[in-house]
């Protein structure tokens, strides 16, 4: 069992998803995923079943679920058998198989309209990896098909453990971090930090198009204990505030996460 395994088999991602933080970065993924799954219906003139997504490292099948009883046909791909096993407990709507973000062997080429890569790149280190994933959920996609890719951004890393929780010496003492205080492979085993210029170097070498990328939780996880203490009427008004900003480039660096929106052109 790989430590990443080992991490999931302890860690609760559906209670994350259902705090209020991880409302915001639910709520955002989604109304972006039925944004993109609304133009490709008016593109293609499909219907919903008609529609076919890949959720490739599904978790316990937050999205995948949810998608599949809106009437998609989903299909889903997860590395930890615990979470395989727990998404497939909650819904026989989604085909949930065990699989590799790096080794999609089970898929043909251009089967699918969308890709959901929303865990993958926050655990693959190296950039061969990374580019590996991307070209696979590429691979398949069909042509002018739809992918969403999340990444975990470098200054939310180091604002919260660094200076928040006062580990900024030894982060650049032990070479967790960078001159440029980006952090390193040092920085932390089992997630990747990335900034917006990484980004971009990724999608120029993947040969994929972006067409939009926003900030799936903005402020949010900076103000976790204060967003909680909000009552409902309160979190509604966050929750515009962050869809009225989420797109801004200003803002998005510094945020956890954000979603990648690309698009598979023609080779």
């Amino acid at each position: 069992m790989t430590d990443l395994e080992k991490y999931y088999n302890k860690f609760n991602e559906d209670k994350r998803l259902n705090s209020r933080h991880g409302q915001v970065e639910y709520l955002t993924s989604m109304k972006y995923i039925h944004k993109y799954l609304d133009w490709i219906a008016r593109k293609t003139r499909k219907e919903k079943s008609q529609i076919r997504i890949l959720d490739i490292g599904a978790g316990t099948g937050r999205y995948s679920i949810a998608l599949a009883e809106e009437g998609y046909d989903v299909s889903a791909v997860e590395l930890v058998k615990h979470n395989l096993g727990r998404l497939k407990a909650k819904s026989g709507l989604v085909k949930a198989y065990q699989g590799n973000a790096l080794r999609l062997k089970r898929f043909r080429d251009e089967e699918f309209d969308m890709a959901l890569l929303f865990g993958p790149l926050y655990h693959l280190q190296e950039e061969d990896e990374k580019l590996k994933a991307l070209a696979e959920a590429k691979r398949v996609l069909k042509t002018g098909g739809i992918l969403l890719a999340a990444y975990i951004m470098n200054e939310f890393s180091v604002i919260t453990y660094g200076f928040k929780e006062r580990h900024i010496k030894e982060s650049v003492e032990t070479g967790m971090l960078d001159k440029s205080f980006h952090c390193t492979k040092k920085a932390n085993e089992l997630y990747s930090m990335v900034r917006l210029d990484d980004i971009g170097k990724l999608n120029e070498e993947a040969g994929l198009e972006r067409i939009q990328i926003v900030s799936a939780d903005g402020a949010a996880n900076y103000i976790r204990p204060f967003l909680n203490a909000l009552d409902q009427e309160e979190f509604e008004y966050f929750l515009k505030y962050h869809f009225a900003t989420c797109e801004r480039l200003d803002l998005m660096g510094a945020a956890g996460h954000t979603v990648d929106i690309l698009r598979k052109g023609r080779a």
